[in-house]
């Protein structure tokens, strides 16, 4: 197979108009009948830069995922030569202080403290209990260890749970499916949660993975009706712990 003529095969159909991956598959199949399709599909998913385009659904229910050309998105070319410090500065102001081994894990690049070491008299750097060194931008908010950390209720694959390497920082001794909704007590998970919707009700279940404490129990219930209000505001709702 011709790969240029491949890409910029698959580069028309998607620009023409946004596109599934399976219609994608389809439609490049009828230049390359003897491939498959799927795999066809997915190695453009591999080869080109794509932009899964909004809505991907709407509210309360889902969507077919459709992608097109990050090119066509933006409307402009990509970076000859993007700039992965100016991608680990973003990082460190969404998510510092943060490792080196932090930041490779969140990007999946490797070779990432050659890219720090050029950037350190931009930064500011502290040491954990551990001794691990730790990069922040500066003017960073670094609350008080003391700060009350209210129960809040998180979506599955949230990115405070998937930004750093090391995720005991969060989970403690927990070990939820990272799939999952999850509840954290006092900056902890300490729970998953699920919603289930029927008639003109929606029920708010949450699964604890240890004893709440009165407090604590109080404090979880008033998040999860707040949840409820905001998700389900006419329907009858119901919250178990």
């Amino acid at each position: 197979m011709d790969t240029a003529a491949f890409i910029a095969a698959a580069r028309a159909l998607v620009e023409e108009k946004p596109r599934s991956l399976a219609e994608l598959g389809l439609l490049l199949r009828e230049q390359w009948p003897d491939r498959d399709a799927n795999s066809m599909a997915y190695s453009i998913r591999n080869l080109v830069p794509l932009v899964q385009v909004p809505p991907r659904g709407l509210w309360g229910a889902s969507g077919q995922a459709i992608c097109t050309t990050a090119e066509s998105w933006l409307g402009r070319s990509l970076a000859a030569r993007p700039s992965p410090a100016k991608m680990i500065l973003r990082y460190l102001a969404a998510f510092g202080p943060a490792t080196v081994r932090d930041m490779q894990s969140w990007s999946g690049l490797t070779g990432i403290q050659k890219i720090v070491e050029p950037l350190r008299p931009r930064l500011c750097t502290f040491h954990d209990e551990n001794g691990r060194e730790l990069f922040d931008v500066p003017g960073a908010p670094l609350p008080d260890p003391a700060t009350p950390a209210p129960p809040r209720f998180l979506p599955d694959y949230d990115n405070v749970l998937l930004a750093h390497a090391d995720r005991a920082r969060i989970i403690g001794d927990a070990r939820p499916n990272i799939g999952q909704p999850t509840v954290l007590v006092d900056g902890f998970v300490r729970g998953t949660w699920k919603i289930a919707r029927s008639p003109g009700a929606v029920t708010l279940t949450v699964t604890a993975f240890e004893r709440f404490s009165k407090k604590d129990t109080a404090a979880l219930t008033r998040e999860g009706k707040q949840l409820l209000a905001f998700l389900a505001p006419h329907a009858k709702a119901h919250f178990e712990l």
